[in-house]
C-alpha cells in the first residue's frame, strides 16, 4: 500500500522558534483571519476535506496569512520570494532549518518551496480565557494527495477537540497526557496544573509535541514509551488519554497496515482493556481520568459488558468509574470510518482489501456492533470523607446518552462524579433529609390527547449537559417541581402526597431512586 514517508521532524531551535512565532503573530496568522479571508463556503468545504474552493480564494490573495495557509495546509508549492515576505524574521532558510519547508526539486530560478508539515492556527477559550496557539502536525492527504502513513502525527481532529471539551479543569497539581500525539491536550492542561507530563510510543509524535510547546512558549515533560511504562509508579491529579484505540485486523498479509498514532498493537478492544485495568494504580487521591475509546459489542443488549468488565478491578480498589456511549457502529461502517481515516477511498485499489480485512476479523469473534464514548474514572478522596464515614467499594454507572445539550460537558461530568461520590455517603434517611435543588436548566414537558386533561406522559428535560429526558409520574413532577431548596425532600414528598392523597410510604419509594438519578445526572443538586 502507498503511503506518505515521512520527513525528518520538526527541530526545536529557540532562536528560529521566536522568529517563526513573531512571523505568525505578525501575519496575525489566527483562525478568525482564516475564516475572515476564506469566507463561508470555502471555510466549511476546507473542513470538508475540499480544497478546491479554499485554493480559488486564496490563489490571488497576497496577504501573509493567505500565503501561510496556501504553503502549510494546502500544500502549495509557492516562490521563494513570496514565502519570505510572509516569515519575514524566520526566512526560508530558518524554516528549513526549523524541518517546515523544503526546496521543491527542478524549480525555476526563483526557485520554490513547499511545506514539509501543516502548521494550523487553533483558537479555543477555557476558564482563563482566550486560547490562541499554533499547532504542527504531518500533512494531511488534502495536501499531499496520498493515503497517511504509519508514523502520522495528527493535527487537532474531532477527537482532539471533544476530549478537550471533557475535560474538567480545576487547578490540579499534576496531569499526564497519555498517549499524547502532537501535544494539544497537554497544551490545555498546562493551564491549569503545575506540573505536565506527556507520553506517547512514537518518537516523531514526542519531536512535533515538543515544538509545539516551544512555539506556543510552554513547558511540559515529555518521556517516551507504552501506555504507563513511562510513568511506573507515579501517581497523577488528573490522566487525559486519547489512547491509539482503533480497532485494527491482525492476521497476517495485506490489510494490515498498521497506523501508529491509532492502532495499539492489540487484537481487539484488548489495549482499552489493558489501559483501564491499569489507570487507577496512577491516580492520587481525588484523582480522575478522562479517556475516548470504543469497545466491541457481541450482544447488543449488553452494550457495555466489555467496558463492564475493564473497570472492574477498578470497582475493587474502591474507584468510581462511569461509560457514556454516545454512539454505535456496524462492522461495515467501523471498517469505512477507520479506512477512509487512513487516506484511503472506495476509490483506490486497497479499499476492498482492507474493509474485508476488518469484516473477517470482526466476524472471527461475532462482534455484531462497535461502541463509542467516554471512560471516567475517579479515586474518592479519603480526606473529603464525612467523620466516621468508612471506605466503600467503587461505583459503576453506564448509560448511552442521547445528545449534548447547551453549556459545557466538562463541569457538568465533574460535578457528576462529585454527585457520585456524595449520594454513595447518602443512605434513603439522610437523602430524605436534605434539601435538594431542581436545576436551572430543567423543564417539564407535558403531553397530552387534545381536549384532554390529564397528561398521557410528563417529562423531564435536561437543557444542559446530555439534554437527558426521564419519564415521571404526577408526584415525581410535583416534588421535583417543589424542589427550592426550602423544605427537605421528605417534606416535599409528604405535601404532594397531601395534596394528591397517595401513599407516602409508597410514593418515596418510587421518589427517592428517582431523586438521586436527577441529582447524579446534574437535573437536580444537593
Amino acid at each position: 500500500m502507498s503511503t506518505d514517508s515521512p520527513t525528518g521532524p520538526p527541530q526545536v531551535l529557540p532562536e528560529e522558534i521566536a522568529a517563526l512565532r513573531a512571523d505568525l503573530a505578525a501575519a496575525s496568522y489566527l483562525t478568525s483571519t482564516i475564516e475572515q479571508l476564506l469566507g463561508p463556503v470555502a471555510a466549511d468545504a476546507l473542513r470538508r476535506m475540499n480544497p478546491v474552493p479554499a485554493d480559488r480564494v486564496l490563489t490571488a490573495r497576497e496577504e501573509s496569512a493567505a500565503v501561510l495557509l496556501r504553503l502549510f495546509t494546502l500544500g502549495a508549492a509557492l516562490p521563494r520570494p513570496q514565502v519570505e515576505t510572509a516569515l519575514p524574521s524566520l526566512g526560508v532558510d530558518g524554516a528549513m532549518r526549523l524541518g517546515l519547508v523544503e526546496p521543491v526539486p527542478m524549480a525555476d530560478a526563483d526557485g520554490a518551496v513547499r511545506a514539509l508539515l501543516e502548521l494550523a492556527p487553533y483558537s479555543a477559550s477555557d476558564d482563563a480565557g482566550q486560547i490562541h496557539w499554533w499547532i504542527a502536525s504531518d500533512l494531511s492527504e488534502l495536501a499531499t494527495g496520498r493515503p497517511l502513513g504509519p508514523e502520522h502525527v495528527l493535527g487537532v481532529g474531532g477527537a482532539s477537540l471533544t476530549l478537550a471539551r471533557i475535560t474538567p479543569r480545576a487547578s490540579v497539581g499534576t496531569v499526564l497526557d497519555l498517549g499524547c500525539g502532537g501535544g494539544i491536550q497537554a497544551l490545555h492542561a498546562s493551564r491549569h496544573a503545575e506540573r505536565v507530563v506527556a507520553t506517547d510510543l512514537s518518537e516523531r509524535a514526542l519531536a512535533v509535541a515538543a515544538f509545539n510547546a516551544a512555539l506556543n512558549g510552554i513547558e511540559i515533560e515529555l518521556r517516551q514509551g507504552s501506555l504507563l511504562e513511562p510513568v511506573a509508579g507515579e501517581s497523577f491529579d488528573l490522566i487525559i488519554s486519547n489512547p491509539p484505540f482503533v480497532i485494527t485486523p491482525r492476521q497476517a498479509g495485506e490489510g494490515t497496515t498498521t497506523w501508529t498514532y491509532r492502532d495499539g498493537g492489540r487484537a481487539g478492544d484488548a489495549l482499552l482493556a489493558e489501559l483501564v485495568r491499569a489507570l487507577p494504580a496512577h491516580l492520587a487521591p481525588g484523582g480522575s481520568a478522562v479517556m475516548l475509546g470504543n469497545w466491541e459489542i457481541t450482544d447488543p443488549a449488553a452494550w457495555d459488558a466489555h467496558p463492564r468488565a475493564w473497570v472492574q478491578d477498578a470497582l475493587d480498589d474502591g474507584v468510581d468509574a462511569w461509560v457514556l456511549q454516545r454512539e454505535q457502529e456496524d462492522p461495515a461502517q467501523y471498517a469505512e470510518t477507520w479506512v477512509r481515516d487512513g487516506g484511503i477511498t472506495d476509490r483506490d485499489p486497497e479499499w476492498a482489501t482492507l474493509v474485508g480485512a476488518w469484516l473477517e476479523d470482526f466476524a472471527q469473534r461475532e462482534v455484531e456492533q462497535l461502541g463509542f464514548g467516554y471512560l471516567l474514572l475517579r479515586r474518592p478522596d479519603p480526606a473529603a470523607r464525612p467523620p466516621g464515614a468508612a471506605s466503600r467499594p467503587g461505583r459503576l454507572r453506564t448509560e448511552q446518552v442521547p445528545g449534548t445539550g447547551s453549556g459545557a460537558l466538562a463541569p457538568h461530568l465533574a460535578a457528576s462524579l462529585d454527585a457520585m461520590e456524595t449520594l454513595a455517603q447518602l443512605d434513603d434517611a439522610a437523602l430524605a433529609a436534605a434539601r435538594p435543588v431542581r436545576a436551572d436548566d430543567l423543564v417539564e414537558r407535558r403531553h397530552l390527547t387534545p381536549g384532554q386533561w390529564d397528561p398521557m406522559l410528563i417529562e423531564l428535560v435536561q437543557g444542559a449537559g446530555f439534554a437527558r429526558r426521564v419519564r415521571a409520574d404526577q408526584q415525581l413532577a410535583a416534588t421535583v417541581g417543589a424542589l427550592d431548596g426550602t423544605l427537605t425532600l421528605g417534606q416535599v414528598v409528604g405535601a404532594v402526597c397531601a395534596l394528591t392523597d397517595a401513599d407516602e410510604g409508597k410514593t418515596l419509594e418510587r421518589v427517592l431512586p428517582a431523586v438521586r438519578e436527577l441529582i447524579l445526572t446534574g437535573m437536580a443538586t444537593l
